[in-house]
């Protein structure tokens, strides 16, 4: 359950107060996610959800994005959109810790993407980066390949212990993607999601709706967020790669937005990268968890798989396109 802190009662009756909403008649917390904790809300005026940002996010940052999804949503793109107080504000405070309520957003997230999924995915995306585009704030991908040494450094054993002779390919991977660092300084930068995994994308049926969760949100390369999705959406559960549902959402992205030759060059670059951030991140998760958590850490070998793929990949045409 990812819910980390509990609200009662009487301090959601107080919070709600401060809103135009009416009463709460439905609030339970939602399993899903790993960051912070979510409830869904139900008044007498309609249905939303309520974040509370746990002590991982940065409160400099959440301003950042409840303006991007501001901006998103009055650029036509479905997503949650922040709701703002009697007072004007969104941002507000709840059990001692910052608090937003968003709108609702139906759809359902899929479980095992279908190839349809993924190239409605790829539109999606493009549109989000169409959307974004004259988005005036910035915000630096604080997980970004400058901090990956960071995050590696020191948890080389955790990663031998999982997997013999792992430590040494991650070695590579980060030599590797420091000497080919030019190859993706200059492609078209934007506003990118960098979190947009399954169970952060609605669908109904095979029609994508929306996107969530947006707390990963900055700014980078937009072939980048390509590639974070080729990670989660186009490998099955067994780590082996979809040439499919790769072609198919590619195709989707550039049904809107044609990529360039310097990103289609470095393609194969961005997607190691997305897979290496993905497994230190989780290699660290599994590492400092505690046994007790009310989370499980994910499997960090699910992305050693991928980075088996990818080291392989001479081209964009590896992954369908």
């Amino acid at each position: 359950m990812a819910v980390y802190t509990t609200v009662s009662d009487d301090a959601l009756a107080s919070f709600l107060a401060e809103y135009d909403l009416g009463e709460a008649v439905a609030f339970k917390g939602i399993a899903e996610g790993v960051e912070n904790s979510n409830y869904y809300l139900e008044t007498t005026k309609g249905r939303y959800i309520l974040t509370l940002f746990e002590k991982r996010a940065n409160p400099e940052d959440l301003p950042y994005f409840i303006a991007l999804k501001q901006h998103l949503s009055a650029q036509g793109f479905s997503c949650p959109l922040p709701v703002a107080a009697k007072d004007g504000k969104a941002l507000r405070t709840l059990a001692g810790r910052p608090a937003v309520i968003v709108t609702f957003l139906q759809g359902l997230s899929p479980r095992v993407p279908n190839a349809k999924q993924c190239r409605e995915l790829g539109a999606g995306l493009a549109r989000l980066h169409q959307a974004s585009a004259n988005f005036d704030r910035v915000r630096e991908n604080d997980l970004g390949p400058a901090s990956w040494p960071k995050l590696w450094h020191g948890r080389e054993q955790e990663a031998e212990s999982l997997q013999p002779d792992l430590a040494s390919k991650i070695d590579g991977d980060l030599t590797d993607i420091e000497a080919a660092k030019a190859l993706s300084q200059d492609l078209p930068r934007g506003t990118i999601h960098a979190d947009l995994f399954p169970d952060n994308a609605f669908f109904l049926g095979d029609q994508f709706t929306g996107a969530i969760d947006f707390y990963f949100a900055c700014t980078d390369a937009l072939a980048y967020d390509l590639a974070v999705c080729m990670n989660a959406w186009a490998f099955e559960t067994d780590g082996a790669f979809n040439f499919s549902k790769g072609a198919n959402l590619i195709a989707g992205y550039e049904s809107v937005r044609p990529l360039e030759a310097a990103e289609r060059n470095a393609f194969p670059l961005l997607c190691r990268g997305a897979a290496l951030r993905f497994f230190l991140t989780r290699l660290v998760d599994w590492t400092e968890t505690p046994q007790d958590a009310l989370v499980k850490p994910k499997d960090p070998l699910d992305y050693a798989a991928r980075l088996r793929f990818h080291r392989t990949a001479k081209s964009i045409d590896a992954y369908g396109a």
